[in-house]
């Protein structure tokens, strides 16, 4: 019978969480793709939040972005597969209190 070469006494777990994206930049415009896109800048529209699409490849840009890429190219900018929507949301920025 074989003895045992390691004995786990204590285990302590710790875990971390991050948005369920593949990027962190839209590839468009090179903001960060929690930031607003430039077109929200330039207007500087009142809302903070920009709208996040997800392709059916998981990439993920500003709406406003993915949406003039498409006008003259109907593919994803990252992987060139054909372009259609999975998702949409609307970025949600917490308040500052």
């Amino acid at each position: 019978m074989a003895s045992k070469i390691v004995e786990i006494k204590k285990w302590n777990v710790a875990t971390t969480w991050v948005w369920d994206v593949v990027v962190d930049n839209c590839a468009i415009c090179r903001n960060n793709i929690m930031d607003n896109c430039i077109q929200c800048q330039i207007i500087a529209a009142t809302d903070d939040n920009c709208t996040l699409a997800w392709g059916i490849c998981n990439h993920i840009f500003h709406l406003h972005c993915i949406t003039k890429w498409i006008q003259t190219r109907a593919v994803c900018p990252l992987d060139n597969s054909e372009w259609d929507f999975q998702k949409l949301e609307k970025k949600e920025i917490p308040a500052v209190s």
